[in-house]
């Protein structure tokens, strides 16, 4: 079902800085609606404000608009920047009529409370199309409604765009330069997985090219890129599918996850006969990604035959630009940079005063830090004789790695994020 989000213009004022405080949402409640208004009035008022929160969302580079009942009321969110925002609420009385709106733009069944649901949105917003998937959940008080704003936009950019610090991005070009073989992106849930993907096929896209994706779901479409999803129910898993992309004479394969020791087992072996394939997992670094796909029994010798490099990435926020300043660091802040990152000089580092553009916060924006690992012959002896993580990441910091911590160190002495940033993303990672 297509939801025209333009009607809901006249609901947003201006382009406002403060999406909890200027969004142009006000408080919705039946005790604001004229004891006389007709049925259908009260119904397009529910329309226009479901309209205008999701044009602010989109307006306002919202990952995820959150709609959770609460006892008294709907309590109504934005996450920017990775983090919740509250927008004004909507009163008890009308959350029935706000989340069946929703679920109706989603393709949903309205009539089914009990059981979680998923749904679909796409949106004209500003002439660009928006797609919005929809989840529920059902709660004490209530259905529970995310939706997550899926912006072509947003994730499909040009590797250059994407964080990488000079060397780390030569290097993984020099993965992108092999022609087979595994190259592995992890992180946790919400660190930009995806969007280094994505834009990793579409930098590798060309005519001469077959590429294939397994995904769940499939987020984004891509042009001349060929995408399934698959389905469980039906047994279409991702191993199930992989297998049948395999005789489909593809060149270059992304596998949404590595979830199972089937699926882990079909990615290396494709990498070894002859295919670039792609692939997530979720953990905390690049060095542990090796024992984890140990850990799923993935023999040894298939794992350092077929991986040619590991990316990890975490997202930090981005200094405001409008707000940006600088300081003389503390004799703390210095003591922290010289045990994470010695020998490392720093004389100024960077904040944001806070201001109407990053709605106070002093933040606007994000992007990756990143730590990749290249697999060379010494590494992959010591994965074959089971050397343990510490002795693994010794050896890739030795060759060059350059860990979270010095990157995101580095960019703050760049002014492009806090050093209080930093350490709240990369220590995560240990």
């Amino acid at each position: 079902m297509k939801g025209r989000m333009n009607s809901a213009g006249s609901f947003l004022q201006g382009h406002p800085g403060n999406p909890g405080e200027h969004a142009g949402l006000s408080p919705l409640g039946a005790g604001e609606a004229d004891p006389g208004e007709t049925a259908a009035g009260f119904e397009a008022s529910v329309v226009q404000w479901v309209n205008a929160l999701i044009d602010a969302g989109v307006h306002h580079d919202a990952s995820d608009i959150h709609l959770e009942p609460c006892a008294d009321k709907l309590l109504v969110r934005h996450r920017i920047d990775g983090t919740l925002r509250d927008l004004p609420s909507c009163s008890k009385e009308v959350m029935a009529q706000v989340i069946s709106r929703v679920k109706i733009m989603a393709g949903m069944d309205i009539a089914e409370r009990r059981m979680p649901q998923d749904g679909s949105i796409h949106a004209e917003i500003a002439d660009k199309t928006i797609h919005i998937r929809v989840s529920s959940l059902p709660t004490i008080h209530g259905e529970k409604l995310v939706l997550r704003v899926l912006n072509p936009e947003k994730v499909v950019r040009p590797l250059e765009a994407l964080g990488f610090n000079p060397l780390n991005l030569e290097r993984y070009y020099r993965f992108l330069d092999n022609p087979y073989g595994m190259v592995l992106v992890t992180g946790p849930t919400g660190c930009g997985k995806t969007t280094t993907l994505y834009s990793t096929l579409q930098y590798l896209n060309s005519p001469e090219k077959n590429i294939l994706t397994v995904e769940n779901p499939v987020e984004y479409r891509l042009e001349r890129i060929n995408q399934v999803q698959v389905n469980s129910r039906i047994g279409l898993t991702f191993a199930a599918t992989l297998r049948a992309a395999l005789r489909q004479d593809p060149d270059i394969i992304m596998v949404g996850e590595v979830r199972d020791v089937e699926t882990a087992e079909i990615v290396t072996r494709a990498a070894l006969t002859g295919h670039l394939v792609f692939s997530t997992l979720h953990t905390n670094d690049a060095v542990r990604s090796i024992t984890r796909l140990l850990d799923m029994d993935v023999k040894p010798y298939l794992l350092t035959a077929s991986l040619i490099g590991i990316v990890s990435q975490r997202l930090v926020r981005l200094i405001c630009a409008h707000c940006r300043d600088s300081y003389e660091p503390s004799s703390t802040e210095l003591a922290m940079i010289e045990a994470s990152c010695p020998g490392e000089e720093i004389m100024r580092l960077y904040q944001g005063k806070g201001c109407e553009a990053c709605s106070g916060t002093g933040f606007r924006g994000r992007t990756a830090i990143h730590e990749i690992m290249p697999v060379d012959e010494e590494m992959r002896h010591m994965i074959r004789s089971s050397s343990n993580t510490d002795t693994i990441r010794k050896s890739a910091v030795a060759k060059g790695m350059i860990p979270f911590i010095q990157d995101g160190i580095r960019r703050s002495k760049e002014g492009v994020t806090t050093l209080d940033e930093v350490m709240r993303v990369a220590y995560s990672a240990f």
